[in-house]
């Protein structure tokens, strides 16, 4: 039976609390027999009662007691039911958090993981679908870190938890009832792997053998299994070779995957769950033109439409970016590269 996103999550809080006591959970309903919205502390609270705390309704006051705790001495880990609340922890997390420790010359640190579920396509609507992380990216001193199914969401967990610094560590909704993938050896999704970086690995995967491909792909999180699978059918039923790069580390973010792909490549889409304007592909975009300038003509930044995303699955798919719309958008930009003189 195929280990899923959820239960990975599960099995590495265990563990953390397990073998640190300065572990400590807080969120809305975590306590049995609820075990959180998307049940990702279920069963935690029945071994470790006095460490896995639900908490009343108020997002603000969770995260200003995680941080006071992360002072102390504790490893807090906080749970924000949906994404689009971490609007409330704004202050905490922008005019505290994150600048104590300049704020008093490195004598205190706050290392405390934020975990929250982001995105849509479970028909949630436009208040708890949104995909909000970039409202982040412009913060310095905080991390952010967005799982997916390819390096295990678990492990990635225990890696954000041991980092001492504040970690916003994203958790695609869609992605906790599906199994991770079966990586057998270098091989995923029938195409080939390998990986770059330490402790928040970014996944390269290949359909040629890591031959020059005509497009280099990149996105992170949720939106990696819809570029994954148009990947797979470019290559299937239009014989484009497309090379997808999927960080785990999105801020800051460790250009040297992208940058070795693109080199070769010459082409590069980047697609985000996220609305497509002010978003974190054009900054990774902007960076990767900073260094290949040449290829201006031949990048492109993608991203949901403008729009709040209905509760019927006919709006949030014409919102969201769908498997066809990454298709079209390759098929697009290689057409463009063809005309142009």
């Amino acid at each position: 039976m195929k280990v899923t996103v959820v239960k990975s999550l599960n099995d590495a809080l265990r563990k953390l609390l397990e073998k640190d006591p300065s572990v400590v959970l807080l969120g809305e309903d975590l306590v049995d027999p609820y075990g959180g919205t998307f049940k990702v502390t279920k069963g935690l609270s029945s071994f470790f009662p006095d460490r896995v705390l639900s908490t009343p309704l108020s997002e603000g006051a969770i995260t200003g007691m995680a941080a006071g705790m992360a002072m102390r001495g504790l490893r807090p880990i906080v749970e924000i039911m949906f994404g689009d609340f971490l609007t409330l922890c704004a202050d905490q997390l922008i005019n505290h958090i994150s600048k104590y420790r300049w704020m008093y010359n490195e004598q205190v640190t706050l290392p405390l993981v934020l975990r929250t579920a982001m995105g849509g396509r479970r028909g949630y609507g436009p208040t708890h679908s949104q995909t909000l992380e970039k409202l982040f990216c412009g913060v310095p001193g905080l991390r952010i870190v967005a799982v997916n199914r390819l390096a295990n969401p678990g492990a990635i967990l225990e890696e954000s938890v041991a980092v001492p610094e504040p970690v916003l560590f994203i958790e695609n909704k869609v992605l906790y009832p599906q199994g991770l993938y079966d990586v057998e050896g270098d091989q995923v999704a029938g195409g080939a792997l390998r990986w770059n970086g330490g402790r928040f690995p970014t996944a390269q995967i290949s359909w040629t053998n890591f031959e020059p491909a005509d497009m280099t792909l990149v996105a992170y999180g949720g939106m990696s299994d819809v570029v994954l699978q148009a990947g797979y059918e470019l290559m299937l039923e239009d014989e484009i070779a497309c090379e997808v790069v999927i960080p785990t580390h999105i801020k800051p973010l460790d250009l040297t995957a992208i940058m070795d792909s693109v080199g070769v490549s010459r082409r590069l889409a980047i697609f985000e769950e996220g609305t497509e304007s002010w978003g974190w592909g054009r900054e990774v975009t902007y960076r990767v033109l900073q260094k290949l300038p040449e290829i201006a003509g031949q990048t492109i930044a993608c991203g949901a439409r403008e729009l709040p995303i209905g509760n019927s699955k006919t709006l949030e798919e014409l919102t969201l970016p769908q498997v066809e719309d990454v298709k079209n958008t390759v098929k697009d930009l290689l057409r463009r590269s063809v005309l142009a003189p």
